[in-house]
Protein backbone atom coordinates (compact mmCIF):
# COMPACT_ATOMS: atom_id res chain seq x y z
CA UNK A 1 0.00 0.00 0.00
CA UNK A 2 1.36 3.30 -0.54
CA UNK A 3 0.78 6.50 1.59
CA UNK A 4 -1.93 8.34 1.95
CA UNK A 5 -2.34 11.70 -0.31
CA UNK A 6 -1.62 14.65 1.67
CA UNK A 7 -4.29 17.57 2.26
CA UNK A 8 -4.24 20.65 1.46
CA UNK A 9 -4.07 21.46 5.12
CA UNK A 10 -1.09 19.84 5.70
CA UNK A 11 1.20 20.59 2.59
CA UNK A 12 0.29 24.42 4.09
CA UNK A 13 1.36 23.43 7.81
CA UNK A 14 4.89 22.05 5.68
CA UNK A 15 5.25 25.20 3.51
CA UNK A 16 4.88 27.68 6.50
CA UNK A 17 7.54 25.59 9.01
CA UNK A 18 9.79 25.80 5.57
CA UNK A 19 9.29 29.40 5.40
CA UNK A 20 9.68 29.68 8.97
CA UNK A 21 13.19 27.65 9.45
CA UNK A 22 14.15 29.86 6.15
CA UNK A 23 13.73 33.05 7.68
CA UNK A 24 15.44 31.86 10.90
CA UNK A 25 18.53 30.89 9.07
CA UNK A 26 18.12 34.24 7.35
CA UNK A 27 18.67 35.94 10.35
CA UNK A 28 20.97 34.28 11.97
CA UNK A 29 23.56 35.36 8.87
CA UNK A 30 22.65 38.48 8.53
CA UNK A 31 23.26 38.58 12.54
CA UNK A 32 26.41 37.18 11.96
CA UNK A 33 27.79 39.32 9.12
CA UNK A 34 26.72 42.28 10.86
CA UNK A 35 28.95 41.31 13.81
CA UNK A 36 31.93 40.51 11.81
CA UNK A 37 31.85 44.20 10.20
CA UNK A 38 33.36 47.02 11.90
CA UNK A 39 34.87 50.82 11.29
CA UNK A 40 37.15 53.14 11.52
CA UNK A 41 37.30 57.44 11.42
CA UNK A 42 40.67 58.02 11.01
CA UNK A 43 41.51 61.83 12.08
CA UNK A 44 44.76 63.84 12.53
CA UNK A 45 46.34 65.67 15.54
CA UNK A 46 43.92 68.36 15.30
CA UNK A 47 41.04 66.11 15.59
CA UNK A 48 40.23 66.49 11.47
CA UNK A 49 38.76 63.74 10.00
CA UNK A 50 41.51 62.44 7.48
CA UNK A 51 40.07 59.16 6.26
CA UNK A 52 37.66 56.05 7.15
CA UNK A 53 37.77 52.41 6.89
CA UNK A 54 35.45 49.24 7.20
CA UNK A 55 36.56 46.21 7.80
CA UNK A 56 34.76 43.06 7.27
CA UNK A 57 35.58 39.69 8.10
CA UNK A 58 35.90 37.42 5.58
CA UNK A 59 36.98 33.29 6.30
CA UNK A 60 40.06 33.72 7.63
CA UNK A 61 40.96 37.21 7.13
CA UNK A 62 39.59 40.34 7.94
CA UNK A 63 39.45 42.97 4.42
CA UNK A 64 40.18 46.76 4.91
CA UNK A 65 38.49 49.49 2.81
CA UNK A 66 39.81 52.76 3.48
CA UNK A 67 39.38 56.36 2.20
CA UNK A 68 41.34 59.08 2.76
CA UNK A 69 41.53 62.42 2.01
CA UNK A 70 43.87 65.38 2.78
CA UNK A 71 46.77 63.34 4.05
CA UNK A 72 50.52 64.96 2.87
CA UNK A 73 51.18 63.41 -0.60
CA UNK A 74 53.98 60.60 -1.03
CA UNK A 75 54.29 57.43 0.86
CA UNK A 76 53.15 56.67 4.23
CA UNK A 77 53.11 53.84 6.46
CA UNK A 78 49.28 52.36 7.57
CA UNK A 79 49.23 49.92 10.67
CA UNK A 80 46.54 48.57 12.68
CA UNK A 81 47.76 48.87 16.50
CA UNK A 82 46.92 46.99 19.62
CA UNK A 83 45.12 49.40 21.19
CA UNK A 84 41.61 51.47 20.36
CA UNK A 85 42.83 54.90 22.12
CA UNK A 86 43.80 57.57 19.75
CA UNK A 87 45.28 60.49 22.00
CA UNK A 88 47.42 62.65 19.77
CA UNK A 89 50.51 61.79 19.35
CA UNK A 90 48.55 58.47 18.73
CA UNK A 91 50.90 56.80 20.96
CA UNK A 92 48.29 55.48 23.05
CA UNK A 93 47.20 53.20 19.96
CA UNK A 94 50.38 50.98 21.21
CA UNK A 95 52.59 48.93 19.18
CA UNK A 96 51.35 46.78 16.25
CA UNK A 97 48.58 44.06 16.24
CA UNK A 98 51.09 41.27 16.62
CA UNK A 99 49.40 37.99 18.01
CA UNK A 100 52.29 35.40 16.77
CA UNK A 101 55.01 37.13 18.47
CA UNK A 102 56.75 38.02 14.94
CA UNK A 103 59.22 40.75 13.69
CA UNK A 104 58.12 43.93 11.70
CA UNK A 105 57.62 43.72 8.12
CA UNK A 106 56.50 41.43 4.75
CA UNK A 107 60.73 41.54 4.16
CA UNK A 108 61.59 41.07 7.67
CA UNK A 109 62.58 37.37 7.72
CA UNK A 110 61.14 36.78 11.11
CA UNK A 111 57.81 38.64 10.25
CA UNK A 112 55.21 40.47 9.76
CA UNK A 113 53.85 41.36 12.53
CA UNK A 114 49.46 40.60 12.37
CA UNK A 115 48.85 44.25 11.90
CA UNK A 116 51.42 45.61 8.98
CA UNK A 117 49.98 46.70 6.26
CA UNK A 118 50.72 48.02 2.61
CA UNK A 119 52.03 52.09 2.61
CA UNK A 120 49.60 53.99 1.35
CA UNK A 121 50.75 56.12 -1.96
CA UNK A 122 48.90 59.35 -1.43
CA UNK A 123 48.59 61.38 -4.58
CA UNK A 124 49.45 65.11 -4.87
CA UNK A 125 46.04 65.97 -5.69
CA UNK A 126 43.22 66.40 -3.66
CA UNK A 127 41.44 63.41 -5.24
CA UNK A 128 40.66 61.07 -2.65
CA UNK A 129 42.74 57.32 -1.88
CA UNK A 130 41.24 54.01 -1.93
CA UNK A 131 42.90 51.40 -0.61
CA UNK A 132 41.74 47.52 0.12
CA UNK A 133 44.18 45.05 1.94
CA UNK A 134 43.77 41.73 3.64
CA UNK A 135 44.52 40.75 7.39
CA UNK A 136 44.66 38.01 9.33
CA UNK A 137 43.88 38.64 13.26
CA UNK A 138 40.10 38.02 13.58
CA UNK A 139 38.00 40.47 13.77
CA UNK A 140 35.84 39.82 17.19
CA UNK A 141 36.59 39.90 20.82
CA UNK A 142 39.32 37.23 21.41
CA UNK A 143 42.51 37.71 23.02
CA UNK A 144 44.17 37.33 19.64
CA UNK A 145 41.05 39.94 17.76
CA UNK A 146 40.94 43.14 16.70
CA UNK A 147 37.88 44.00 19.28
CA UNK A 148 39.59 42.78 22.33
CA UNK A 149 39.23 44.75 25.71
CA UNK A 150 40.99 47.23 24.66
CA UNK A 151 39.91 47.53 21.15
CA UNK A 152 42.86 48.13 18.02
CA UNK A 153 43.41 51.25 15.59
CA UNK A 154 44.40 52.36 12.49
CA UNK A 155 47.61 54.30 12.39
CA UNK A 156 48.85 56.29 9.26
CA UNK A 157 52.73 57.09 10.17
CA UNK A 158 54.33 60.43 8.23
CA UNK A 159 57.19 58.21 6.42
CA UNK A 160 56.71 55.10 4.59
CA UNK A 161 57.23 51.75 6.13
CA UNK A 162 60.26 50.09 4.88
CA UNK A 163 59.20 46.17 5.27
CA UNK A 164 61.84 45.36 7.71
CA UNK A 165 62.57 47.44 10.47
CA UNK A 166 61.62 46.45 13.88
CA UNK A 167 59.60 47.55 15.42
CA UNK A 168 57.54 49.68 12.82
CA UNK A 169 59.58 49.97 9.80
CA UNK A 170 61.52 52.90 10.26
CA UNK A 171 57.86 55.10 9.29
CA UNK A 172 58.67 57.91 11.69
CA UNK A 173 55.80 59.50 13.76
CA UNK A 174 52.51 59.09 13.86
CA UNK A 175 49.93 61.12 11.76
CA UNK A 176 46.81 60.22 12.05
CA UNK A 177 44.57 57.67 13.87
CA UNK A 178 40.88 56.12 14.20
CA UNK A 179 39.42 53.57 17.07
CA UNK A 180 38.33 50.70 15.34
CA UNK A 181 34.70 49.93 16.29
CA UNK A 182 31.88 47.71 15.57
Amino acid sequence: MGRPAASSDDIMTRLTIVTVLLTCASLVASTADAQQKASADIVDSAGKKVGEAILEQHGGSVQISATFRGLPPGPHAFHIHEVGKCDPPFESAGAHVNPTGKQHGKDNPAGPHGGDLPNLEVPSSERPLTVTSNLTPPLDGSPAGLLDADGSALVVHEGADDYKSDPAGDSGKRLACGVIQR
